[in-house]
Formats: structure tokens, C-alpha cells, sequence
């Protein structure tokens, strides 16, 4: 008789996934989000509130909520972290980035 309540160990990653998760973490997504956060700042400072610069920018939101979430934060989850860690790593990778790009848009655009 066997019980249904087996712990399996978590099976371990190969070194290229998890080369690859780090380099979205620490190269990619705060690229991605840097930029973005620069071209969202410019869309709202410049008042030019055309069709194709609206769904740009819908676009590019939508698509860096889906990075961040998808392949930051879930991959944190996925590696045991706790939620509070996970949200931090996801501070540190997406937010911050997304915040700097905001204030050098805002810079620029003051001088």
C-alpha cells in the first residue's frame, strides 16, 4: 500500500535554463523595462495623444506587464522563493528599472 502523499524533490534545472532565467532577470527585462518606462514618460509629457502613439503604448504596457509577471515573477515562484522575495526580485528587475527610465525622460524633457 502506497501513500498518496509522496514528496517528490523538485526536479533540478538544467544550467542553461538557468543561465537563461538570470539573463532575462538581470539583462533583458530591465532593458525592456528601462526603455519602456522612457517611452511611456515621453507619450504623457509630450500631450501628443494620437491613435497609433496610444496603442503603441497600450501595447508596450501590456506587453512589459506580461514580461514581468510571466518571466520574472513566476520564475522566482517557480524556483522556491517566498512571495515577499519574489515581489522584491520583481522590484529590483522590472519597477526600479521602469522608474529610472520615467526620471531620465523627465529630465530630458525639463533641459
Amino acid at each position: 500500500m502506497t501513500s498518496a502523499s509522496h514528496s517528490h524533490p523538485a526536479p533540478s534545472r538544467s544550467w542553461w535554463h538557468q543561465l537563461l532565467s538570470d539573463s532575462i532577470r538581470w539583462v533583458l527585462a530591465p532593458l525592456v523595462l528601462l526603455f519602456s518606462g522612457f517611452f511611456t514618460a515621453n507619450f504623457i509629457i509630450s500631450g501628443l495623444y494620437t491613435w497609433p502613439r496610444t496603442s503603441r503604448v497600450l501595447a508596450l504596457t501590456l506587453t512589459v506587464l506580461i514580461l514581468s509577471y510571466e518571466f520574472v515573477y513566476k520564475e522566482q515562484l517557480a524556483r522556491g522563493l517566498a512571495p515577499e522575495r519574489a515581489r522584491r526580485v520583481l522590484f529590483y528587475a522590472c519597477v526600479a528599472p521602469y522608474l529610472v527610465g520615467w526620471a531620465l525622460m523627465v529630465v530630458l524633457w525639463m533641459f
